[in-house]
């Protein structure tokens, strides 16, 4: 399991990005999301926090959508 963050500040299409622990667009303001087996259970946590979240397309490319 790995451990995934959302970004507080949203991209300019209103995103806010989900990232894996290690990546290197990792962002300084985050929410912690906690373990989980995959990135489409961290989308999901995240849009607990903001309804737009997606997926980071370099450490979680499976969930992200242009």
């Amino acid at each position: 399991m790995d451990d995934y963050f959302v970004n507080k500040n949203a991209q300019s299409n209103g995103d806010h990005e989900v990232h894996k622990s290690g990546c290197n667009w990792m962002p300084h303001y985050k929410i912690a999301l906690g373990p989980h087996l995959g990135c489409y259970s961290a989308v999901l946590a995240a849009r607990t926090h903001y309804p737009q979240s997606n997926g980071c397309a370099f450490c979680s490319p499976l969930c992200h959508t242009s």
